[in-house]
């Protein structure tokens, strides 16, 4: 599939996500509704509503206390899905929407197995109050373990329907046949469908068992709906405006607040004087300690109140980190936990040819659409949270420790909201509001700004890359040494051959507060390792295609590789002598990528533009073509940002460049023609394919600029030599 685009506090603030695996991550940590249990039921219409109730999933058994990545899920057919008298089939699903597809493909899911069209369902999504916990929506999850949980849950409603037909014309399955959501007698002729399940004496009692956990699927070949291009179904909503994102919420009587910042990282409040804020109309200060907050009829009018309180504001910022951006890296590598680890194959190296680089990875930020947001509303000692947040479960267990409550006295509810890509797993924003709230007595939105994002959000973490191969006489890597400093270990591992290889994450005392991202650490460890596979290439003298063919134990990221280069038609143009071109592969979250791009150098200006990106992506049995090819345009575009500009700056406490102007995203300008293809494998389970294609563009850019120019590429952004 081809698309072409337009032209066009002490110290820094420790972290409170660092890179963590599955099983670290699961210790850690819709629409909007706004209704009551009764209005809910209205909604839905007449039918089966069995333990959906926020008791109902509550106190589902066994469950880990941090949610994680799978969360407890639901153990009924009813806490999964609502069939209605009328006919209208509902699902619930824990995870959210950002952007990413959840909605559709979810909505697919569960149409393929009931053998209704996807219109026919409706998806709530990421209220506590209403659906089971499917843990956070994150790690490519939605896809490998949401989707199937959906798909057991549909199919088996979809055999109770067989069922309960069979039983009331006393037959059985062999006489009955399904189509379109309805089982028809053969015989008879006589139909029977959903709602008419809904309706029987005994459906309740049915929908209240257990999800099977071999319930049979729909066989790929079979797929009628899974497998084509669904589309978002809210979608006419979002391109109307009609659709109402955490900062649209409103509420009854609702005030707006604002959150006084520190100057610096680390610096504390010394004393302030909130006599002339609390002289303006309707305003209410808030004070805890080092929190400060002001609330009033509306934004500007809270903005004047805060500006006011800060003019008298005292501050202690002789604390702070004593890194910068200028010595991260070399900070990084001197707070290495244990410190950085020695080459152990040091004494082969001896005769060998010996390639030695160190890799540096920028801070950078997720920069979604919408900034933090939250609503807060207090009701007799139970609070409920309207915010954006890819971990719905997790923000309501963070907000029931800040306030004491048993978490059965708070709700969240998510929004389909402005992207998180990583970034918003934390419920701080949630909290302040609801702190405001508290104090006010009156519900209130809170509402970050781009600075405040920038700022006290939480970044990609930096990464000081160590990589050391020798060659043997065969060109063959003899001995492999690649060390992560501080970003994590995802992808660490190297998918290439090697005699010997030693290959770690070494945590460091981050200077500033890191989380979560895209792909997490992939990101830094793939573009070290593919750039570093390249110097390789030019040490043995081989063509870096060759080069990791002839390396690769892979066979998916084999085909991945050779897709991008016969697209782009690789071998061709790389027997231009001038030819500006790079590739790049990788694997990660069950998926597999590649690309080639081609630059274009300005010699004058001493700077380069990206041209053209072909990519091949391969993530098992595709769901939905039409949101996959999306997701791998997206993440193409976003690596993109990072390859040619994003870095965080920072000195003495203080971000200096936290505004779209100083830090540049991809601009109109910056779009290269996007040729991507899919490579379908119905022979495979789907995997999630929301980060992976992000990790093969800023090492192709790199390895063109690396062709172009002959000069080494360590760090990111990418810089060309100077002239």
């Amino acid at each position: 599939m081809k698309t072409k685009s337009p032209p066009a506090p002490a110290g820094f603030p420790q972290p409170d996500y660092n890179e963590l695996d599955d099983d670290e991550l699961v210790d850690r940590v819709g629409y909007d509704f706004g209704l009551s249990r009764r209005s809910f039921v209205k909604v839905l219409g007449a039918g089966l509503l069995i333990a959906v109730s926020l008791p109902a999933v509550a106190q589902e058994e066994g469950a880990r206390r941090g949610g994680g990545l799978g969360g407890t899920g639901a153990r009924t057919l009813g806490a999964r899905i609502h069939l209605g008298a009328d006919g209208t089939i509902t699902v619930f699903a824990g995870k959210v929407e950002a952007g990413q597809g959840a909605r559709a493909e979810l909505s697919q899911s569960a149409a393929e197995e009931l053998g209704v069209p996807a219109g026919r369902v409706q998806i709530i999504l990421a209220d506590t109050g209403l659906v089971p916990d499917d843990g956070i929506t994150a790690g490519s999850g939605t896809t490998p373990r949401t989707v199937p949980a959906v798909r057991r849950a549909a199919a088996a409603a979809r055999n109770l329907l067989i069922e309960f037909a069979c039983r009331q014309w006393k037959v059985d399955r062999t006489a009955v046949t399904m189509l379109a959501g309805a089982v028809t007698h053969t015989a008879g002729k006589e139909t029977l469908t959903y709602a008419d399940l809904a309706k029987s004496d005994d459906a309740a009692q049915w929908l209240a068992q257990a999800i099977p956990a071999d319930v049979e699927l729909t066989a790929v070949k079979e797929w009628k709906t899974l497998g084509t291009p669904v589309f978002r179904p809210n979608a006419r909503d979002i391109v109307t405006g009609a659709h109402q994102y955490p900062s649209d919420i409103t509420r009854p009587g609702m005030l707006y607040g604002k959150i006084l910042r520190p100057p610096a990282y680390g610096a504390k409040l010394i004393s302030i004087d909130p006599a002339k804020a609390k002289t303006m109309k309707d305003v209410v200060v808030v004070q805890d300690d080092q929190f400060v907050g002001v609330v009033a009829p509306n934004s500007s009018q809270a903005e004047d109140a805060l500006t006011a309180i800060a003019a008298t504001a005292k501050w202690d910022t002789t604390t702070h980190s004593p890194a910068s951006s200028n010595d991260l890296f070399d900070y990084l590598k001197q707070n290495a936990e244990g410190g950085v680890p020695a080459n152990p194959y040091a004494d082969e190296l001896a005769g060998a040819k010996v390639v030695r680089r160190t890799y540096q990875v920028p801070y950078i930020q997720h920069a979604p659409l919408e900034p933090r947001a939250a609503v807060a509303e207090w009701n007799e000692g139970r609070l409920k949270v309207w915010t954006g947040s890819q971990n719905p479960f997790g923000c309501r267990r963070e907000l029931a420790r800040a306030f004491h409550l048993p978490e059965e006295q708070v709700r969240v509810a998510i929004p389909d909201f402005g992207a998180g890509y990583g970034g918003k797993h934390t419920a701080e924003g949630a909290i302040e509001a609801a702190r405001l709230a508290k104090a006010a007595g009156k519900p209130v939105s809170l509402r970050w700004t781009r600075e405040e994002e920038f700022t006290w959000a939480y970044f990609r973490p930096a990464a000081a890359i160590i990589a050391e191969a020798s060659l043997d006489p065969a060109g063959k890597i003899a001995t492999w040494h690649f060390i992560n400093v501080n970003s994590g270990g995802n992808a660490v591992d190297t998918p290439y051959a090697a005699g010997k290889k030693n290959c770690r994450y070494v945590p460091s005392k981050p200077p500033l507060r890191h989380g979560s991202y895209r792909a997490l650490a992939a990101t830094a460890n793939n573009f070290a390792r593919e750039v570093f596979m390249d110097e390789l290439a030019a040490a043995a003298g081989a063509d870096p295609l060759e080069f990791r063919l002839d390396r690769l134990e892979n066979p998916r990221l084999c085909d991945v590789l050779r897709k991008a280069a016969k697209e782009f038609d690789w071998t061709g143009r790389a027997r231009k002598k001038d030819a500006a071109i790079g590739l790049a592969c990788g694997t990660e979250k069950g998926s597999c990528v590649a690309a080639c791009v081609e630059i274009e150098i300005e010699r004058k200006s001493n700077q380069f533009k990206v041209h053209r990106v072909c990519q091949a992506f391969e993530c098992g049995a595709v769901l939905n073509p039409a949101n996959l090819t999306s997701q791998i345009q997206g993440a193409i575009l976003m690596g993109l940002g990072a390859a040619l500009r994003e870095e965080i700056q920072f000195a003495d406490g203080k971000i200096l460049n936290a505004s779209f102007r100083k830090y540049r995203v991809p601009r109109y300008d910056d779009v290269p023609e996007l040729d991507v293809h899919l490579l379908d494998r119905p022979d495979l389970p789907p995997a999630g394919a929301g980060e992976t294609p992000i990790i093969a563009i800023a090492p192709a850019v790199a390895n063109a600029v690396f062709r172009a120019t002959g000069k080494s590429v360590y760090a990111l952004p990418v810089r060309l030599p100077p002239v």
